[in-house]
């Protein structure tokens, strides 16, 4: 594995405004969001809006992954996802979230999520993983993907490869009549065979008006996680893969979550929607 140092806090920035026009989650200026009361199951027109959502997201994403390179800073990042999203009408939803200060999540090597871009630079053979959120028309996106800065380790990429892969496996076993815990049963399989842990207190969730509905979806093997899979549920996939143990720590920040051990750890995340025949990827560029 990489022999990089640990990862410390960097300083932060100021918080970046959004123009007037563009509509904000409701929980914006508040310690906590509302409680969602609303269905799981989604109408078309809810739908058809998260779709745009997603594409925003996906496409923030993606263009803020185009500046990973050693030397630039997470908060430079953070600064082309806001501003690509913003210019494309939508808000960025960690922004202001339970206080969250910034408009995407940088998870860099042991941070298994909710990284705070700040001042860090970002080294050669570091893993970076972006997590991406947009709302737009009065719902989220929700996206996240993990990517290699210059030159990787192969253990490294191997982790982000089949992290990756966890992902793509578990959107196939998603069919209306199975319980949610057919998700976690398959990532959980396919990562043990590489002697993998899988983080369990973080989780995939329900999203739509709201930015997390209170559905859990648990990438392990749950067995109490019997929810029926239903046409028109939309929710997030995100398995967080590590290189040892999935336990973790907590930065005194709040959010930074890193791996008891400071092993390495990836994560992959698209929101769904469920089909009659299985699920289609809401957040795709």
């Amino acid at each position: 594995m990489s022999g990089q140092s640990l990862l410390v806090p960097g300083e932060l920035s100021p918080i970046r405004s959004v123009p007037g026009n563009i509509r904000r989650p409701e929980y914006v200026g508040k310690p906590a969001p509302t409680p969602y009361t609303g269905p799981e199951v989604q109408d078309s027109d809810t739908v058809e809006r998260m779709r745009i959502a997603g594409r925003i997201a996906a496409q923030a994403m993606e263009e803020a992954a185009k500046h990973i390179s050693p030397g630039v800073t997470t908060d430079e990042l953070d600064r082309v996802a806001h501003e690509f999203m913003c210019d494309h009408g939508a808000y960025p939803s960690t922004l202001g979230y339970r206080g969250f200060p910034k408009s995407l999540c940088s998870s860099i090597n042991e941070v298994i999520c909710h990284g705070i871009p700040d001042s860090t630079v970002l080294r050669d053979g570091d893993i970076v993983n972006l997590d991406v959120t947009a709302y737009i028309n009065g719902v989220h996106g929700d996206n996240n993907a993990t990517y290699l800065c210059g030159d990787v380790d192969e253990e490294s990429r191997l982790l982000v490869e089949r992290t990756r892969e966890s992902l793509n496996r578990a959107i196939k076993a998603v069919k209306p009549g199975r319980q949610v815990n057919v998700i976690g049963r398959v990532i959980e399989s396919y990562a043990k065979r590489f002697g993998y842990g899988v983080v369990r207190d973080f989780t995939g969730h329900g999203i739509n008006s709201s930015f997390h509905s209170g559905l859990i979806i648990p990438h392990y093997d749950a067995a109490h996680a019997t929810t029926l899979i239903q046409p028109g549920m939309t929710f997030t996939i995100e398995p967080m893969l590590t290189l040892g143990t999935h336990e973790y720590d907590m930065w005194d920040d709040g959010w930074t979550v890193v791996t008891k051990d400071r092993k390495r750890t990836a994560q992959f995340e698209h929101t769904l929607v469920v089909t009659e025949n299985g699920a289609e990827i809401l957040t795709l560029p």
